[in-house]
């Protein structure tokens, strides 16, 4: 070294001169005079010098060594920087004895020529030591200094340049927040531009545009902050084409600019500085830059070199330098303890003061001074500068003045106070527009001023830094206040500025916004689809088929394909109505589209956007397990692909703009139409239709993935006379998500699945789903040389996430209140940040751990990435799904089929999705996922939910047949009748469920016949209540419920659920509680040859109850029908469905609806008003109408009501006898013999003569009125 210099010495052997590596002479080291942390010491490296690591020990042979230390640097001695580390001012380890040494390798090289060294902590025994020898090797470099007047022209050698690939570096110190440092620009509106703007670095590149100008090539790039601290920057700029990398010291951004072109068109010259002579007016206003550079390159040119020899025009350099001019401030670093005290001027009667500040909180207290009977406070309250000028002289006289807003922006801002006896003056930032002027009948005198964070309570501690203090219109000597020669300080770090941006890099991903205070950062999510500490995590699913197994039905959703990976949030189509779930994305192509115009070629080009981005659309394809697109070309002289050999006329531009010359129906390297694969072309001749030149359509489907979708559709066959043609492109249809079911299932405890190493430095998510019967193992592990990250389960019930980042070892755990090896899946979620580590198992449970204010944030891995084991041991058994890692899903299936101990897949899905099969629907195995099983249900969709129903108008019947099987014993189990071919059997236990709405009666919603005289019927009376009739044989009038009290023909939708087991039936309607009769003694049990279904209307042969077809037959029920399921057998579904083979006819127009399962439009009945709500688990036949009253129903009001109700209904038959009598068609019809369909008088008719199921007579005539 050629110098050492410290804070102080002990004494004479102690000097700073015997602190070197291994140096035992004099007393072995260096020691200060106190042991405080205000030593430090020094050492000078001759020249600029590039440190790469630094290595320590305590004094020899002593009890004194330090344990902990900052590292500051400079290149002149003053305006230290400390030294800093993952985004913290660096804490270094020390010694732990006096001989051991201890050594650091820098993260990053620094540059300098001073080295300082800032004891923290020292040994408890005795007090600091220190040796201390520091690594590294030369550094040389040309530097120039601009004073705001001279700028480097850089002349090509030829007049105008197109360049396609640019490398720019250069370094750069300033004390200025504004300046450019480099332009260069073309004649067609090319340009590249860097400068400092408010202290950050502002990359502007525009490649020009064939559109509107070259205004949309124009991109610009932010990176940095607070880079006026008079340190050096660097700064690298790599472009190919529009690709471009833009380094900042160490940060790195890539981007690629806007426009299409790829060249970077410059004229004459380059510069560097400042704006050049040449440059367009339009470009003028902006300031020349005011510092030093180094290390100018222009594509391999030395500029700084060349300017230095000479080779470069430097005319408008004043006075050209190469060296940089030394600035002479004086920063001062704040923190919450800081205190610092000045002197000024006692008893006048003004009061003067100025300072300038930088800092990120929005309050804090900046000067605190005594007056002769009073006091002054200046601070910032919210990013404000506040006055506030207390005298006690006039009875406690507060006066409150303030200024200027967002002060808390990390820049240098300027306050001034100037008080007189009946005036004060606040001034921000020297802006005169800012000053702020009061009037004060007061008398100012000073006591002497002190700036000091920790009084009055009232006021928050400033944090941040300070300079250009001046008191009483003084400078405040700040070198004589730190050789104690004036003032005092406390904890105040002088001559340095240590203000940290951290928001720069930006740690809020997905476009969070980032603020902050001294010591910490936070992240606004809002708006962005993400959330988290770090707007990391996707709050939506990533797929339809992930909703889908969350219970949703089909709709608009956002979905988020890779999670936390750079591909946003975006909204799609979920079709759920199939066992596939379709993902829809629609172009802004109208059907049956005009092809019209043309270019120079005769083409006619249709360019076709979607509501997404290319990666969006992309992601989804990525994932999905097929993919469809339907194209159709309607032609009228227009030919398509000019098949068979002829040179195509259209082609569509698919992914990756690649031209393709199929069209659908056909795939890729086929130059032909569906019809030339079908081999049906209207013309033989030709593979499209549309090629015979006549006028015809060829449609068909894209499905080759890997192709689609569609982004342009060129036509070229429509300039001629005649010529007609029209493009239909439809929506981009997938279906399935590979991703969502990737698994692996891991059958030995040696198993595993190996991948490359993780990389998530600072921000890392891991989720999967796992299902196991084993109580531990590891899921998934990664290694470094002492950095890990690992998840296992800990124990039946425990799942585990750890890692170290260096700081020593992190655990999470959650634990469940239920077991989780119990078979069945399970999800976990782990997320960790530089802000906090997270763990989720189940959406339920949730550990959230704070990362450490300082220490280090980069996870550094090396080894390979095993799944399933921790290097082969600790195996886990069962089976891991889904497994995505910051965006990206692993391909478990594939790994696996390659890797011994592992298959790929995972069965047994259904043990915990099947309870998202409803109503009865059963859950099927498969190999990808599970799907719902609605056969044995009257509903369907993909989880049985959806209500199959009908509209039924007059007439319409709907007559589902049993099979005929003689002898077939009494079936005890309802289930054993088959819902695809249901045979005639005797019933000893039946159900029967449906809904229905109406506002006609009388009518029959239900009927079920047989062989015998057995039945069951539910029929609404004349008045619209509702009865149910059984007659199982044994009785001589069938056994009747009568619900008397309501009129169910009310046009709401009621819900009806009849179960009978033997003699106890059970009744329950909408949402009153059940009801239990039961049957006569005399009654039979069993239900006898069950025969036929009627719904809406009865058309049977032989013995029929007279009073079923006399009361309530006619006209036929009018109304909605749903859900209507008998023993497992749905015979309005099956009527409604045609893929469905069963013995099921449909009489009249029968139109799909649900109506009869809509939610209630008025309010239910209240249970203490319900007539269902008694106790009549004993009723017996006829119904005990008494009991009812004894119930608590109003005979008084159910009177009263029943005449308003006869009335009512009274003129309303009157109308409708009216209306029949004008507008009636009398017919009849007999049916005691058979006769042709030509012969029947309706429908109803025609039915029963065409089904020769029909051998035996109705016994009676009938009659009906059609209107």
């Amino acid at each position: 070294y050629q110098e050492h210099d410290s804070s102080s010495v002990y004494s004479g052997g102690y000097g700073a001169g015997y602190a070197k590596l291994n140096r035992r002479g004099g007393a072995g080291g260096w020691s200060p005079g106190d042991t405080d942390r205000y030593q430090w010491l020094q050492v000078d490296l001759g020249t600029r010098k590039q440190v790469t690591f630094i290595a320590t020990q305590g004094r020899y042979s002593s009890s004194d060594w330090t344990t902990q230390y900052r590292l500051l640097y400079s290149d002149t001695g003053k305006n230290w920087r400390p030294y800093r580390q993952d985004g913290d001012i660096w804490a270094f380890s020390g010694n732990s004895n006096s001989e051991s040494v201890v050594r650091h390798d820098l993260q990053h090289a620094i540059i300098t020529r001073y080295v300082r060294i800032i004891p923290l902590e020292w040994s408890e025994e005795g007090r600091i030591g220190l040796r201390v020898e520091v690594y590294g090797c030369s550094y040389w470099a040309d530097v120039i200094n601009f004073e705001g007047q001279g700028v480097i022209s850089y002349r090509f050698k030829m007049k105008k340049m197109k360049i396609l690939k640019d490398v720019i570096s250069l370094k750069f110190k300033t004390t200025a927040s504004n300046g450019v440092l480099l332009h260069g620009e073309g004649q067609q509106g090319d340009y590249i531009s860097l400068e400092l703007k408010r202290s950050k670095l502002l990359l502007m590149i525009n490649l020009g545009s064939n559109q509107y100008g070259s205004i949309l090539g124009h991109t610009s790039v932010t990176s940095g902050s607070l880079l006026d601290d008079d340190h050096w920057h660097s700064v690298i700029i790599e472009r190919y084409r529009r690709n471009v990398n833009f380094t900042l010291d160490r940060h790195t951004q890539h981007f690629r600019t806007n426009g299409e072109f790829d060249h970077l068109d410059l004229d004459y010259e380059i510069s560097f500085g400042g704006m050049p002579f040449s440059a367009k007016p339009s470009s003028g206003g902006r300031e020349n830059f005011v510092g030093c550079m180094e290390g100018i390159t222009y594509n391999g040119d030395n500029i700084t070199n060349l300017v230095k020899r000479k080779k470069i025009d430097t005319s408008s350099f004043r006075n050209l330098t190469f060296s940089c001019s030394e600035t002479h401030s004086f920063p001062l670093f704040f923190n919450a303890t800081s205190f610092l005290r000045l002197p000024g001027l006692s008893d006048s009667d003004t009061l003067s003061v100025s300072l300038s500040f930088r800092t990120w909180n929005p309050s804090g207290l900046l000067l605190y001074t005594a007056l002769a009977d009073g006091v002054v406070e200046v601070g910032l309250t919210e990013g404000k500068v506040t006055v506030y000028i207390n005298v006690t002289q006039k009875k406690n006289m507060r006066i409150d003045i303030s200024s200027g807003s967002g002060l808390n922006d990390g820049q240098w801002h300027n306050v001034y106070l100037h008080a007189l006896e009946n005036c004060a003056m606040l001034t921000i930032d020297g802006d005169e527009a800012s000053t702020v002027r009061t009037v004060i009948p007061i008398q100012i005198r000073t006591g002497g001023y002190f700036l000091r964070t920790n009084t009055p309570p009232a006021q928050r501690s400033f944090q941040g830094c300070m300079q250009l203090i001046h008191v009483d219109d003084q400078l405040a000597d700040l070198v004589a206040v730190e050789q104690g020669n004036m003032g005092t300080f406390e904890n105040v770090s002088l001559d340095m500025c240590a203000i940290i941006d951290r928001c720069v890099p930006n740690h809020c991903e997905h476009r969070g916004r980032c603020s902050q205070t001294w010591d910490s950062f936070s992240c606004s999510c809002n708006g962005t689809g993400y959330t988290g500490a770090t707007c990391h995590t996707s709050v939506y699913e990533q797929s339809c088929e992930e909703y889908k197994h969350l219970g949703k039905t089909s709709g608009t959703y956002w979905i988020d394909p890779d999670g936390s990976g750079p591909v946003g949030p975006f909204k799609v189509n979920c079709n759920m109505t199939e066992d596939k779930v379709w993902t829809t994305v629609r172009n802004n192509l109208s059907p049956q589209t005009s092809v019209t115009g043309s270019d120079l070629e005769g083409k006619a080009v249709l360019q076709l956007n979607y509501n997404m981005s290319t990666e969006q659309v992309t992601a989804i394809m990525g994932s999905a397990e097929y993919c469809e697109q339907h194209v159709a070309y309607a032609c009228r002289m227009s030919r398509l692909l000019n098949t068979p050999e002829g040179s195509p006329f259209t082609w569509w531009v698919g992914r990756a703009n690649e031209r393709h010359f199929y069209w659908g129906g056909s795939g890729p390297g086929i130059q032909k139409c569906a019809c030339g694969i079908e081999r049906n072309c209207t013309d033989p001749k030709y593979y499209c239709n549309c090629d015979a030149d006549q006028t015809r359509e060829d449609a068909g489907l894209l499905v080759y993935k890997d192709h689609l979708p569609v982004s342009q559709v060129v036509v070229g066959d429509t300039n001629r006379a005649g010529s007609e043609a029209k493009l239909t492109v439809g929506p981009l249809r997938c279906q399935g998500d590979g991703n969502y079911w990737n698994a692996a299932s891991f059958n030995t405890p040696g198993s595993y699945l190996h991948f490359p190493t993780f990389q998530g430095e600072t921000s890392a998510d891991i989720s999967f789903y796992f299902k196991t019967s084993s109580s531990y193992g590891v899921f998934l592990e990664n290694l470094g040389n002492a950095d890990f990250i690992r998840l296992e389960l800990k124990a039946a019930t425990v799942v585990s996430f750890s890692f170290d980042v260096g700081n020593g070892l992190v655990e999470l755990s959650v634990r469940s209140s239920t077991p989780l090896n119990d078979d069945q899946w399970h999800r976990v979620v782990a997320e960790r940040n530089v802000k906090e580590a997270v763990l989720q198992l189940d959406g339920h449970y949730k550990e959230v751990r704070p990362a450490p204010p300082q220490g280090h944030t980069r996870l550094e891995l090396y080894s390979q990435l095993y799944v399933g084991a921790s290097g082969g041991q600790r195996g886990f058994l069962g089976c891991i799904r889904a497994l995505k890692m910051n965006g990206v899903t692993l391909d478990l299936e594939e790994r696996a089929k390659v890797t011994p101990g592992v298959k790929p897949g995972c069965s047994g899905h259904c043990t915990s999705y099947g309870q998202h099969c409803r109503n009865g629907g059963q859950c099927m195995e498969k190999y990808n996922g599970y799907s719902c099983d609605c056969t044995l249900t009257a509903y369907d969709g993909p989880f049985c939910t959806e209500d199959v129903g009908g509209y039924f108008e007059s007439g319409t019947l709907v007559r589902y047949d049993f099979l005929p099987e003689r002898g077939l014993p009494a079936i005890r189990d309802v289930k054993s009748l088959s819902p695809l071919l249901p045979t005639e059997g005797n019933l000893t236990q039946e159900e029967l469920v449906f809904s229905f709405s109406t506002s006609n009666a009388p009518s029959i919603l239900v009927y079920i016949s047989s062989r015998t005289q057995d039945y069951l019927a539910v029929v609404l009376r004349h008045n619209g209540t509702l009865q149910i009739r059984y007659s199982l044989g044994g009785l001589r009038e069938p056994f009747t419920i009568d619900l008397d009290q309501r009129n169910m023909a009310n046009g709401q939708p009621h819900h009806i659920n009849i179960s009978r087991q033997e003699r106890n039936v059970r009744l329950q309607l909408d949402h009153y509680p059940p009801v239990s009769y039961t049957l006569p003694d005399d009654s039979d049990t069993q239900f006898n040859l069950v025969k036929t279904i009627f719904l809406g209307k009865v058309f049977e042969t032989g013995q029929i109850d007279p009073v079923l077809i006399e009361k309530y037959n006619t006209p036929g029920f009018v109304g909605c029908l749903s859900r209507v399921n008998f023993n497992n057998i749905a015979p309005l579904k099956a009527a409604l469905r045609s893929g469905i083979v069963a013995p099921v006819t449909t009489q009249g127009i029968l139109v799909e609806s649900n109506c009869g399962a809509s939610p209630l439009t008025i309010s239910p009945m209240a249970a203490a008003n319900d007539p269902w709500h008694m106790d009549s688990a004993g009723a017996v036949f006829p119904f005990n109408e008494e009991r009812v009253s004894r119930d608590g129903v109003d005979q008084n009001s159910a009177v009263i009501g029943g005449i308003i109700a006869v009335v009512i209904f009274t003129i309303l038959c009157t109308l409708v006898f009216l209306i029949r009598h004008m507008f009636r068609h009398k017919g009849s019809y007999h049916t005691n013999e058979a006769k042709g369909a030509e012969s029947a008088d309706c429908a109803d008719a025609a039915i029963i003569v065409n089904d020769p199921a029909f051998t035996e007579t109705i016994d009676e005539s009938k009659k009906e009125w059609f209107i």
